[in-house]
């Protein structure tokens, strides 16, 4: 009996998670053939957790279980999503934190993974306040809180530490993997595009203005650029904004190339879910995988690696506390580049597992040669995410799901926590012109707050009035993991930027981002959609007919 190759196979074996689960939605939310006969691809992405020594528990299994199949023991598909498009910066000002601006697959399925782990917290806190206030020989079971990917952390002492800290951790024995269908749009792609175009020449581009076309002789500054996502190919290792038609509105999106670098600093954690989960080096990604042929080898280790543009971040660390930084690099928790690894499966495996790629191989009728089909791509997106892994058992409160969840109980197997459609940044069926609460996707900005503000209100119901505004007079904020001021936050920009709210936690994650921004340079920021508060998650009244 030959010994299996356990590493190699776990590329493999995540991405036939990842397909089994998009297999499993019903076919309104896939790619389809449009009534011309043209059919439709989407890129497709999903987020797979792998629990403890994969490699080790697979190996012991096939030593002493040699007939098990341990293709799904220990890892577990967290979200899945597809997209290919993005909001144009004029249509920004209107979202009101209601329409996403970015449904590419790849940050469609970052948000999935935040909205994911915020619903994990507001079930474990849940059942934690629940089991506090039951009977210890009639309350529920103490393994009802237990998260088998949340744990509490072992905070410093308070002579130690000098500002409120992340209640929770991503246990230390996980590894997080993504898998994408297609090379992430921008700087990791750029070879690959250039090999796609009838003639690969570099792009020119016009000089910048010097001091010769100044009549007083004075350096102008320059404003930074974010260049088209396919063009310009003489420059590389730089910034650019999602690829779109020529005659398209320009878009402030940063490329997916530029959003995972980021994340290589930041971690995977949005703002919201870094006021609960700390980041360990568990809350960042592993690996990317892609099919071979969607990787270059220069691409890949130009955005991401720690010989390419973020090598001046290599060794550097923002601690989430003075009392951190002393501490072993394995047990830190705080801010510093972690660069991934980008895995690949073979083309024959993702050509077997997908249909809906870009090109899709064929015989030609009249000559026996394989040509390239083309397609257009598809204009709706989907979310799928697990449901919490601990259920909620107090009475009255509900888990964070969408009502359309109904429709879709158990997928593979696997409970869902979130499935939506999504077209023009909004749930399928309603309008991204005039967006109101009901058609606002679980991961917009404004659901995703909504959610946190939500976790506040039912773990510790007696910080939050009526209408959701902090109250004082219980004395129980101080056993928030947040400060005051961010709870009371009136609007998305004050909630995200309140000076006097920072603390020591949330100044790391801002400087460590601002200098990674630096380090990529030319980061243009997408700032005009955050004036609105929480109001906007109630809808209008119906008018009368």
């Amino acid at each position: 009996m030959e010994k299996p190759d356990l590493v190699s196979s776990l590329p493999s074996r995540v991405a036939s998670l990842v397909h089994a689960r998009f297999d499993g939605l019903p076919s309104r939310s896939k790619p389809t053939v449009r009534s011309d006969g043209t059919k439709e691809w989407i890129p497709m992405s999903g987020i797979v957790i792998v629990k403890g020594d994969y490699p080790l528990h697979c190996l012991l299994v096939w030593l002493f279980y040699p007939n098990e199949n341990t293709s799904s023991e220990k890892l577990t598909c967290v979200a899945v999503t597809s997209g290919a498009k993005c909001l144009s910066a004029s249509q920004v000002p209107n979202c009101k934190g209601l329409v996403l601006h970015d449904w590419h697959a790849e940050i469609l399925a970052l948000r999935a993974f935040n909205y994911w782990l915020l619903s994990e917290c507001r079930s474990v806190l849940a059942n934690e306040r629940h089991q506090d206030h039951s009977d210890e020989s009639t309350g529920p079971s103490i393994s009802l809180t237990k998260s088998p990917y949340l744990r509490r952390r072992q905070q410093h002492p308070p002579e130690q530490s000098s500002s409120p800290q992340p209640p929770f951790e991503l246990h230390p024995d996980i590894t997080i993997y993504m898998y994408c269908t297609c090379a992430p749009c921008g700087d990791a792609s750029m070879e690959l595009c250039m090999a796609a175009q009838d003639d690969p020449t570099p792009w020119e581009i016009n000089n910048p203005p010097n001091k010769d076309s100044n009549p007083q002789g004075q350096e102008q500054e320059q404003e930074p650029t974010l260049l088209d996502g396919r063009g310009h190919f003489s420059r590389l290792g730089i910034v650019r904004r999602k690829p779109a038609r020529a005659d398209a509105d320009a878009t402030l999106s940063k490329s997916c190339s530029d959003k995972l670098a980021l994340r290589q600093i930041s971690s995977l954690l949005s703002f919201e879910t870094s006021l609960l989960v700390a980041p360990t080096e568990s809350a960042y990604l592993a690996g990317v995988i892609l099919p071979e042929k969607e990787i270059s080898q220069a691409g890949c280790q130009r955005a991401f690696s720690e010989k390419g543009r973020l090598k001046d971040l290599t060794g550097r660390f923002w601690p989430l506390d003075d009392g951190e930084e002393e501490e072993p690099d394995s047990k830190r928790s705080g801010y510093q580049f972690r660069p991934f690894q980008v895995l690949s499966i073979p083309d024959e495996k993702y050509d077997s597992l997908w249909e809906f790629g870009k090109t899709q191989a064929r015989i030609g009728s009249s000559e026996e040669v394989e040509v390239q089909e083309k397609r257009k791509p598809g204009i709706i997106s989907v979310v799928w995410t697990a449901a919490p892994s601990t259920p909620i058992s107090s009475p009255g409160v509900p888990a964070i799901v969408d009502t359309s969840v109904k429709s879709l109980p158990v997928l593979r197997g696997s409970k869902t926590g979130l499935y939506e459609n999504i077209i023009n940044g909004v749930k399928q069926g309603n309008k991204a012109s005039a967006p109101l609460a009901r058609g606002a996707s679980a991961l917009s900005r404004a659901k995703l707050w909504g959610s946190w503000r939500e976790i506040v209100r039912v773990s510790y119901p007696e910080a939050v009035n009526e209408e959701g505004n902090a109250s004082k007079q219980e004395g129980r904020l101080e056993a928030l993991p947040v400060p005051t001021g961010i709870v009371e936050a009136a609007t998305y920009r004050e909630f995200k930027k309140t000076p006097a709210a920072e603390t020591a936690a949330i100044t790391a994650r801002k400087l460590a981002i601002q200098e990674a921004k630096r380090v990529l340079g030319g980061w243009v920021s997408n700032a005009d959609d955050a004036g609105w508060g929480l109001d906007v998650l109630v809808d209008p009244k119906k008018r009368k007919r």
